[in-house]
């Protein structure tokens, strides 16, 4: 029986062989390795990982298509788990696996952004991330200063991770058809992370806020979080506004804030 795609869930399935053939070959997946597929949909993805000898787990929402999975997939040591990945527990897996996850998957777009955060907070748990998401977003997360699509998902997840763009996917890659062109990415926890953060709390909290209203300089953005003599202790002048500040200069800022003033000047 053929699953028709459901709205609520995000669901597009990934159909060209081509890129199917072009994602294994960026994770290049190896005997023995334990790997987390999320989102497999109808498992085309799901069975050429499986050729590698890869062991291989997978984590999907939609009950219908878990069913699917365990009959398509019974003869196969695959592993299913019918669970919501925004809530799943990847460092429980690996301390199960003796080891460190890749984790790879064609994301759904409304729970891209999230699921990210809750793959990084568990990142001692991976080694690294091979995701699908809308072009739009994979721009804005390698984004560097100064241009555009720079902006708080760009500083928050490049202090955590090392993010390299791989490859456009076209809409016609898909059914159903979407309405946006995809990219596919190598996310890498940081082995050593490129800047000393000592609290992420602050750090994501100066960044939200630097962030809050783009036109708008340092000065008043931050105004409620750091002083003058705390900007000029970090060597930033306030007047700039947040797309010109670095990953450095971002994490001198937060630097500045005592633990004991994070609630509040």
């Amino acid at each position: 029986m053929t699953h028709i795609a459901r709205k609520r869930f995000g669901q597009n399935f990934l159909i060209d062989q081509r890129i199917i053939d072009d994602i294994v070959a960026a994770v290049a997946p190896q005997p023995g390795q334990y790997i987390v597929e999320i989102g497999p949909g109808t498992g085309a993805l799901t069975r050429r990982l499986l050729q590698s000898g890869a062991q291989l787990h997978v984590v999907e929402l939609d009950r219908d298509l878990v069913a699917k999975l365990q009959q398509d997939f019974a003869a196969t040591p695959l592993q299913i788990h019918s669970a919501d990945a925004l809530r799943f527990d990847f460092s429980q897996l690996a301390r199960e696996a003796g080891g460190p996850l890749r984790v790879v998957g064609n994301l759904p777009y409304n729970i891209s952004t999230p699921l990210l955060f809750h793959l990084m907070e568990q990142s001692t748990a991976i080694s690294d991330m091979h995701f699908m998401l809308q072009k739009e977003v994979v721009d804005r997360l390698a984004a560097p200063p100064d241009c555009k699509a720079y902006g708080k998902l760009s500083v928050l997840v490049q202090a955590r991770c090392n993010i390299e763009v791989l490859f456009d996917v076209p809409p016609t890659a898909f059914r159903p058809v979407p309405k946006v062109l995809s990219s596919v990415f190598r996310c890498q926890p940081w082995p050593v992370p490129p800047v000393e953060i000592k609290d992420f709390a602050i750090f994501s909290r100066v960044v939200s806020a630097a962030f809050a209203h783009r036109r708008k300089t340092l000065r008043n953005n931050l105004q409620e979080l750091l002083s003058a003599e705390q900007f000029a202790r970090a060597g930033i002048d306030a007047g700039r506004r947040a797309e010109s500040l670095s990953l450095q200069d971002f994490a001198r800022l937060a630097a500045t804030i005592n633990v004991g003033e994070a609630g509040g000047r």
